[in-house]
């Protein structure tokens, strides 16, 4: 995930009141700023005093005037953050250091060009950037740009169900996160990491109940849920404050956060479904009219009335996972 700084050099309410409400990642301020900075929201505060801040990892910055100046980065890339700054806006240094150990190299940036041409450079680009500007646009413009960037996608495919059958009662996850969502959009779950089924969001009209928009009925706890940064998780292990990926019809997704998770029995329904090649998924959700998986026009086909031969999206993957990551290797799962 791309990360973005403010430097902060003067005093200026604005920008830090447009940095916090863009959700930039950290300031870089005077130890002087410090306090004021902190009375108008909680955010990490990069300073050259720690004092009583909270600084996420030793950060260094190094000028590079020469090679000498960029070895040092690079022997200091191996344990921390560097924040490089070059005499002129010169790329042949950052293209140097991002195999030496891009995943901690900062660059120190101007405005939206600079940024793209930083996160964008030998198609890595930095692990973050540090912008110097006194135009609040020009924060929005570039929060904006990462969080584009930041954004996963998926080339869902259609899935065919074979089976549905009813199983009992399980533990049931039910995720409300902190944002609103739409026709068409939900979370990717299913029974295996390899493949998911896209289930829609409880914001439609119903009869038994009122829409909640910002509620995904995810299914069983022992589900996996697609979640930021290319990683997998457990639905029964998400709580308040962790990230989880919304995902639309079309495959392109953003962060949001869950708000409360309820874990609760509930009478629960086994679906089966293939893919295109052969493949069999599947997926365990709560048995009941509310609970939808998503049509691959986008629409909303609740499980109560799902029959084999109906099609839903999902999205299917080679290899395995291991701890939630990404791992090339010959698992069975049933």
């Amino acid at each position: 995930m791309k990360k973005c700084w403010l430097n902060l050099k003067d005093w200026d309410k604005k920008l830090v009141t447009e940095a916090l409400e863009s959700g930039i990642d950290a300031i870089v301020a005077p130890a002087a700023f410090v306090h004021r900075i902190k009375e108008l929201g909680r955010i990490t505060v990069v300073a050259p005093e720690k004092g009583d801040m909270k600084i996420p990892e030793d950060v260094e910055v190094i000028i590079i005037n020469n090679k000498d100046d960029e070895d040092r980065a690079a022997d200091a890339l191996r344990s921390k953050i560097v924040a490089v700054r070059t005499t002129d806006w010169n790329i042949i240094p950052i293209e140097n250091l991002i195999p030496r150990g891009g995943e901690n190299l900062f660059t120190f940036v101007r405005d939206i060009n600079e940024a793209k041409l930083a996160l964008e450079i030998m198609e890595k680009g930095v692990a973050g950037i540090v912008l110097e500007t006194d135009n609040p646009g020009e924060i929005t413009s570039v929060i904006k740009y990462i969080k584009s960037i930041n954004s996963e996608t998926f080339n869902l495919i259609t899935l065919q169900i074979t089976e549905i059958r009813n199983i009992g009662t399980g533990d049931r996850v039910c995720l409300d996160t902190v944002s609103n969502i739409g026709q068409g959009e939900g979370m990717l779950i299913g029974n295996s990491s390899r493949g998911m089924f896209l289930v829609h969001a409880e914001n439609l009209d119903n009869p038994y109940v009122s829409p909640r928009p910002f509620r995904v009925n995810a299914g069983a706890v022992h589900s996996y849920i697609r979640v930021p940064g290319d990683k997998t998780g457990y639905l029964g292990e998400l709580g308040t404050g962790d990230p989880v990926l919304i995902v639309n019809k079309e495959g392109n997704s953003y962060m949001s956060y869950v708000g409360r998770s309820k874990i609760e029995k509930r009478p629960m329904v086994v679906i089966f479904a293939e893919d295109e090649e052969g493949g069999r998924h599947s997926i365990i959700l709560q048995n009941a009219e509310t609970i939808r998986l998503t049509g691959i026009s986008g629409e909303a086909l609740s499980v109560a009335s799902l029959k084999g031969g109906d099609k839903v999206l999902g999205f299917v993957e080679r290899g395995g996972r291991h701890f939630g990551m990404s791992v090339e290797e010959t698992i069975n799962e049933k």
